[in-house]
């Protein structure tokens, strides 16, 4: 008798496993500017089309100063009949001196978004939150003389539709990013596209500040911010370096074995042409910093690391293997925020 299988799930980590992306990097086979040259018009390709653009008509709603950070809340239109809340962080005093250094910071899957990233601990699982992983790296490179911006993508924050002033349930408890995937690729567009699109809006509105540097600006973010950043720095060439943190892995194991992806993170088609390291290589020679959790249970060490040696060849290989650099540190899932600093210091 046949030992069959009748599970789908152990069908899809089996393909995974043996599959070969069409593109992955090869150093002996190519150069990175050729690799590179083929390879990223197709990855761009996977997101699909783009929303269009619209005016910002930007609404500055408050002003405030919150633990030596001056900070503002904005309502700006970033697409086609969609609008985001803006917040902008600035160290004070920040007006009478030079231009400023911007950072775009992306949140992650976090309950409250953009929110945590950029300093709010007004209540107590607000302030667990931040605590958790450090996250508050939009408040925190804002006291250290970057002006930072933030932005909930679709599906979290103010942006989820099970909160007000939405109160969308017909969901049935399905993951709204999952279900925008859906929405999104029946109209020949993509999660990706889309976010990336109001990300773009949010730093053309940024970059015509009178106060910003609009040469210097740099991404961050953490976990699903991590994917965010990845490809903002992929899609905007604004983006002079970037750090990701805490989103380093193999798709075969964190993706299709472990399910720790959503629709808010793929493209159709793009684990066939590369793997995640060869994704994140395309980003050379823009300056990355990688953060690594060593007890990080999300992203585990074991293929995080792996996954960051494969990135190091690609820089390599590229000839600017000194732009790419690690923060291995010793915590969960969170920002290491050790080498942040020094890092968007030196390259922005």
């Amino acid at each position: 008798m046949n030992v069959r299988n009748l599970s789908p799930q152990k069908m899809f980590e089996r393909m995974a496993l043996e599959h070969k992306p069409l593109n992955a990097f090869d150093p002996g086979q190519e150069t990175f500017a050729a690799w590179k040259a083929r390879t990223l018009p197709k990855v761009l390709a996977t997101t699909g089309d783009w929303p269009g653009k619209v005016d910002p008509t930007p609404e500055l709603v408050v002003e405030w100063v919150e633990d030596d950070v001056a900070k503002q809340r904005w309502l700006l239109d970033v697409g086609p009949h969609a609008s985001a809340t803006l917040l902008i962080n600035r160290p004070t005093g920040a007006a009478a001196g030079p231009k400023l250094p911007a950072l775009l910071c992306w949140h992650g899957h976090g309950r409250f978004g953009k929110d945590s990233v950029m300093g709010n601990k007004s209540s107590s699982d607000r302030k667990a939150e931040i605590e958790g992983c450090n996250y508050d790296y939009g408040h925190q490179m804002a006291k250290a003389g970057f002006l930072t911006y933030a932005i909930d993508w679709m599906g979290v924050g103010e942006r989820n539709d099970n909160n007000k002033p939405h109160f969308f349930n017909h969901n049935g408890g399905r993951d709204w990013c999952n279900l925008y995937y859906l929405h999104a690729t029946m109209l020949g567009m993509t999660s990706l596209s889309i976010n990336l699109a109001h990300g773009h809006a949010a730093t053309d509105f940024v970059t015509s500040l009178p106060d910003v540097d609009a040469g210097r600006v740099g991404v961050m973010g953490l976990s699903g911010g991590g994917t965010m950043t990845l490809w903002t720095a992929l899609t905007d060439p604004r983006m002079k370096a970037a750090e990701i943190i805490c989103y380093s892995d193999l798709w075969a194991l964190f993706g299709i074995r472990d399910l720790n992806y959503c629709g808010a993170q793929v493209a159709p088609g793009l684990f066939k042409l590369v793997d995640l390291p060869d994704l994140q290589g395309l980003l050379a020679p823009t300056p990355l910093l990688v953060d690594i959790g060593i007890h990080d249970s999300c992203f585990v060490v074991d293929n995080a690391t792996a996954c960051f040696e494969r990135v190091k060849t690609i820089y390599q290989a590229a000839g600017v293997g000194e732009r790419l650099e690690l923060d291995l540190f010793p915590g969960e899932h969170g920002w290491g925020g050790r080498k942040s600093t020094d890092f968007f210091g030196r390259f922005l």
